[in-house]
């Protein structure tokens, strides 16, 4: 596989229906909003989805959910000590902390695209504890919708019993949150000069846009039911240096969405503007 060998830029428009993209647990696990009223998704949300796709594509995975994991490991120690050779690290003295990442960086895709902190207290049979940083490529930035959205709160009750008894016990109550409509923006860009250091190559990138096209595949629950988070349009700007010809900021600028009316609901109510740069490619893929 060839490393990387020029930046890249995207950006991704989704819509949120009837759904909560992304629960604030410290408010009532409500759909996250900054003070202007519009909604956000964090970029840890929105990497955790890129991971869940690339692990349905039979990628190596290291951070796992415990709901998605398809191992026998609980942890990420634990995934780590089943690989024989960086085991072999843990417990040479002699062994660096580059040498560490790289063989991290070759085992889990996402350690090479995002980066990961290792940071191990010592074990059994350890030389000592670990403390290993790895920065990665591919940064994302947080969601946020482009008008402010409305949030419904529905009372729910659960009137079955958890456990076998004789009465049936009171009716346990409950808030459901959900955001009506909202149609959010992210941006993001890949590092080629990160990327020579963690081996992530340009198959990497095809991996990492193939993911981002399917965010919302597999990634139905009661919060988002299936159909309710739907991507809209990737775009994928490719440079043709590793410094790039224009600055992620200007690309990120050069796309515009903005509603049509004061009460948006659908994806047609917006307009979608791209300025287009001289000289630098740019990919406009449905999403699927």
């Amino acid at each position: 596989m060839t490393v990387l060998d020029h930046k890249v830029d995207f950006a991704v428009i989704f819509s949120a229906t009837k759904a909560n993209p992304n629960g604030d647990p410290l408010n009532g696990n409500r759909p996250r909003q900054n003070y202007d009223g519009l909604g956000e998704v964090s970029d840890v949300a929105l990497k955790r989805k890129i991971r869940n796709r690339l692990q349905d594509a039979g990628e190596s995975i290291l951070v796992q959910s415990n709901d998605r994991r398809n191992d026998e490991h609980d942890s990420i120690r634990a995934r780590v000590d089943a690989v024989e050779e960086i085991a072999k690290l843990l417990k040479d003295k002699k062994a660096s902390k580059e040498q560490f990442a790289e063989l991290a960086c070759q085992q889990w895709i996402d350690v090479r695209s995002f980066g990961q902190v290792f940071a191990f207290k010592k074990g059994s049979g350890d030389a000592e504890g670990v403390s290993v940083g790895v920065r990665g490529p591919v940064s994302i930035h947080t969601a946020t919708s482009v008008t402010p959205i409305d949030i419904t709160s529905v009372q729910i009750t659960k009137s079955v019993n958890s456990e076998s008894g004789k009465e049936r016990g009171s009716d346990t109550m409950g808030m459901k949150h959900r955001v009506d409509y909202g149609l959010y923006v992210f941006y993001g860009s890949i590092n080629p000069q990160l990327a020579e250091k963690t081996g992530f190559s340009n198959e990497d990138a095809l991996k990492i846009k193939e993911a981002l096209q399917s965010l919302f595949e597999n990634d139905a629950s009661s919060a988002r039911p299936e159909g309710s988070m739907e991507v809209h349009k990737l775009y994928w700007w490719e440079h043709n240096s590793k410094l790039g010809q224009y600055s992620s900021a200007k690309v990120h600028r050069s796309l515009q969405v903005k509603p049509k009316k004061d009460d948006p609901k659908s994806f047609d109510d917006f307009s979608i503007e791209l300025y287009e740069f001289e000289g630098l490619k740019v990919d406009v893929l449905e999403g699927r």
